[in-house]
C-alpha cells in the first residue's frame, strides 16, 4: 500500500504542475488589449487661429480604423458651456477635427475615444492668446466688485468649484 502511495504522489504533483502551466498559457492567450489614444495637441494658439486636433488610436500596438472619436473643449472652469465636434476618420488610425478658439483663455480638451467596447478620454490644455491670464485678470476684477465672499472660502479660484456642492 505504501508503494502505491509513493508512486501516486509524484504523479499527482506532476498533474497539478501541468494544469497550472495550462492556466498560465490560457491567461497569456486571453490577455485584454487596451485601447490607447495618443492626443498631443499644440500647447498654444492665437485667438482666431484654426487648430487641427489629432488623435491616434491603437489597440495592442495596431492602429484602429473603426473608432469613434469626438473632441470636447471648453474654457477652463466653464465645462457647462463645452463644445463637442465629431472627428474625421482618416482611415489610417488617426482622427482629426479643425477648431477655432475665439477668445484669450486656457481651453481644456477631451479626446473621447470609443473602440473595441472601450472608452478612453485623454485630456489636454491649450493656451489661446494670453490664455487664462487675460481671463483671470478680468475675472479678478469682477470678483473684487461683486463676489468678495468667495475669497473667504476658497483661496484658489482656478478650480471648477465642485467642492461647493456639499451644501445641497
Amino acid at each position: 500500500m505504501k508503494r502505491l502511495i509513493v508512486l501516486f504522489i509524484p504523479m499527482i504533483i506532476l498533474g497539478l504542475m501541468t494544469a497550472c502551466g495550462n492556466e498560465d498559457t490560457n491567461a497569456e492567450n486571453n490577455e485584454v488589449k487596451i485601447v490607447e489614444a495618443e492626443f498631443n495637441p499644440q500647447e498654444t494658439a492665437e485667438v482666431g487661429e484654426t487648430v487641427t486636433l489629432k488623435n491616434t488610436v491603437t489597440l495592442g500596438g495596431e492602429k484602429v480604423t473603426d473608432a469613434e472619436v469626438k473632441f470636447e473643449y471648453w474654457i477652463t472652469g466653464d465645462q457647462d458651456n463645452s463644445v463637442t465636434v465629431e472627428a474625421e476618420n482618416n482611415d489610417d488610425g488617426t482622427y482629426t477635427a479643425d477648431v477655432t478658439f475665439e477668445e484669450d483663455a486656457d481651453y481644456e480638451i477631451y479626446a473621447h475615444t470609443d473602440a473595441a467596447d472601450q472608452h478612453t478620454m485623454p485630456k489636454r490644455t491649450i493656451v489661446v492668446g494670453e490664455g487664462g491670464e487675460a481671463n483671470a485678470h478680468h475675472q479678478d476684477h469682477n470678483d473684487n466688485n461683486d463676489h468678495d465672499h468667495h475669497n473667504d472660502h476658497n483661496d484658489n479660484n482656478d478650480h471648477d468649484h465642485d467642492h461647493h456642492n456639499d451644501h445641497n
